[in-house]
C-alpha cells in the first residue's frame, strides 16, 4: 500500500506572533489582521512543481495532483477552521509559458490562528512514526520559536523595463487599442536589486503585514509581498471574491486626499477599466457557480497610501469542484491581463522585456475539501539566493485603456511599489 498523509490539528493557547515560528531564509506565511498560517520551521512534507511545459493547464494539473495527494489524507481535525486541517501553501505562475515553477508546498507541522482561536497542525507521510509526530503535538511549542536576526536593508533600481521604456510600452499598447486590437491591457515594470545573504525575510512579512493590515500578506518559496486582491476565496461552499482596477495615490492633506477619491469616483477611464474586471470575473465564476451576485456600484477601497475601485461578488460552489479549480477558471482576470484575454497575454509578452514568474499570478492556500483564499500575487517580490547575496526582483503594473497617458501610468507604478521599496528599506 502506497503512503499517504496523517494529519492532526490540535488547539492550543494563544500565540501573539505567528511568524516567530516560520523559517526565517525560506518563510511559509499566510496573513491577514494577525490571522492566518505559518509553517513551523522548513520541514516539508510534500511538494508539488508543475514546470513550463506540462501537458495540461498548470493550474488544472496542480488541481489534479493536490485532489490525487489529499483524498486519501487521513485528516483529524475537530477544529474546521479556514486554514486547520491538511493545507498546502500556493503559488502559480502568471504565464502558463513562464519559465518559473507553479507550485503547491505541504509543510510538516503549521500554526494558526483565526479569531481568537490558535491550533498546530501535523502533517507526516504514514510511514513516519506517530510517536514522532505526536511529541511536536504537546500543547506549548515555544520551542519552535526562532528569533529574529538583525534589522537589514535592501537596494533595488531600474530592471530590465526603464521608465522611459515603460512609457514606450504604453504607447504602443495605446496604438494597439485605437486599432480595436485590445480594450485593456495591463503592463508592468520591474525594479531589481538585493539583500545580503542571511537576511531574515520573516522581517519584511512582518513590516507588510502590520503596514497594510488589510492585505493579504504572503511568502511562499521566495515570492514576498501584500496583496489587496482576493482572486477567490471558498468557505463551506461560499465563493467570494473582491475585483480591483482603476487606483489613485493618497493625497498628502485631508482636502488632497477628498479631491484624490472624488476623482477616482467620477473618472470614466477607470469605471470602464474597472467595469471590464468585474464583467470578467463574473463570466469566469458562472459556470462553476449558482446565485452569482456583485454589488451594482463600485466602492473605493482606503489603502495607507492609495485609492482603489472594488467590488465584491460572492456565489454558491455548484458542480463539487475547489478553490484551486476556481483559480484555473480566473486566472488571468482582466484586472492583471486584460480584455479580451488572449490579445492581452500576447501583448504583455511582446511589450514586457521580462518573465512575470508568479507575479500577478495566484498566491493562497488550499485544504483537503477544496477551501482556500488565494490573492493575485502584487506589491510583491521575489527572492532568490545567489552566491553572494540574494536577488530581489520587485514588479508594478497598471491598466493601459483608451484614454490612458504614459507618464500617469509610470507614476500609478511608482504608487503600487512604495509599500514594497519603503519596508525593504
Amino acid at each position: 500500500m502506497s503512503s499517504r498523509l496523517v494529519v492532526e490539528t490540535r488547539e492550543i493557547d494563544p500565540v501573539e506572533d505567528l511568524l516567530a515560528y516560520a523559517d526565517p531564509a525560506r518563510p511559509l506565511a499566510w496573513l491577514r489582521r494577525g490571522d492566518g498560517i505559518v509553517a513551523v520551521g522548513d520541514d516539508v512534507v510534500e511538494t508539488i512543481r508543475i514546470p513550463a511545459g506540462a501537458a495540461s493547464m498548470r493550474s488544472a494539473a496542480i488541481a489534479a495532483a493536490w485532489r490525487d495527494l489529499a483524498q486519501d489524507a487521513e485528516i483529524d481535525d475537530d477544529l474546521g477552521l479556514p486554514g486547520s486541517g491538511l493545507v498546502a501553501f500556493g503559488a502559480l505562475t502568471f504565464d502558463e509559458d513562464s519559465a518559473a515553477d507553479s507550485i503547491l508546498v505541504v509543510p510538516a507541522l503549521v500554526v494558526g490562528r483565526h479569531h481568537g482561536r490558535t491550533w498546530l497542525t501535523r502533517i507526516r507521510s504514514s510511514s513516519t512514526s506517530a510517536s514522532t509526530a505526536h511529541s511536536a503535538l504537546e500543547p506549548q511549542p515555544e520551542a519552535s520559536t526562532i528569533a529574529y536576526g538583525p534589522h537589514w536593508a535592501g537596494t533595488v533600481g531600474p530592471g530590465a523595463q526603464s521608465p522611459q521604456g515603460y512609457q514606450d510600452s504604453v504607447r504602443q499598447a495605446l496604438g494597439r487599442i485605437v486599432n480595436g486590437e485590445l480594450s485593456k491591457v495591463v503592463l508592468a515594470r520591474d525594479l531589481t536589486g538585493s539583500v545580503p545573504a542571511g537576511s531574515d525575510l520573516r522581517r519584511l512579512v512582518r513590516a507588510l503585514s502590520t503596514g497594510y493590515p488589510d492585505t493579504w500578506a504572503f511568502a511562499v518559496d521566495g515570492l514576498i509581498g501584500a496583496s489587496p486582491e482576493t482572486l477567490v476565496t471558498v468557505q463551506q461552499r461560499t465563493v467570494t471574491a473582491r475585483v480591483l482596477a482603476g487606483t489613485i495615490g493618497r493625497g498628502a492633506d485631508a482636502d488632497a486626499d477628498t479631491a484624490a477619491s472624488a476623482h477616482l469616483a467620477s473618472s470614466t477611464k477607470d469605471l470602464d477599466e474597472h467595469e471590464y474586471a468585474v464583467q470578467s470575473v463574473l463570466a469566469s465564476l458562472r459556470p462553476h457557480t449558482r446565485v452569482l451576485a456583485a454589488s451594482e456600484q463600485p466602492f473605493l477601497l482606503k489603502l495607507p497610501n492609495l485609492f482603489h475601485l472594488a467590488t465584491d461578488v460572492e456565489g454558491e460552489l455548484a458542480d463539487g469542484g475547489s478553490s484551486l479549480d476556481l483559480v484555473g477558471a480566473l486566472h488571468p482576470t482582466a484586472a492583471v491581463a486584460g480584455t479580451p484575454t488572449s490579445a492581452a497575454i500576447a501583448a504583455i509578452r511582446e511589450l514586457e522585456p521580462f518573465d512575470r514568474g508568479r507575479y500577478a499570478g495566484p498566491v493562497g492556500w488550499v485544504d483537503a475539501a477544496g477551501n482556500g483564499e488565494w490573492a493575485i500575487a502584487l506589491r510583491c517580490a521575489q527572492f532568490s539566493p545567489a552566491e553572494a547575496d540574494i536577488t530581489v526582483t520587485a514588479y508594478a503594473g497598471a491598466g493601459i485603456v483608451a484614454g490612458s497617458d504614459p507618464e500617469s501610468e509610470l507614476l500609478e507604478t511608482r504608487v503600487k511599489f512604495r509599500p514594497l521599496v519603503d519596508a525593504l528599506a
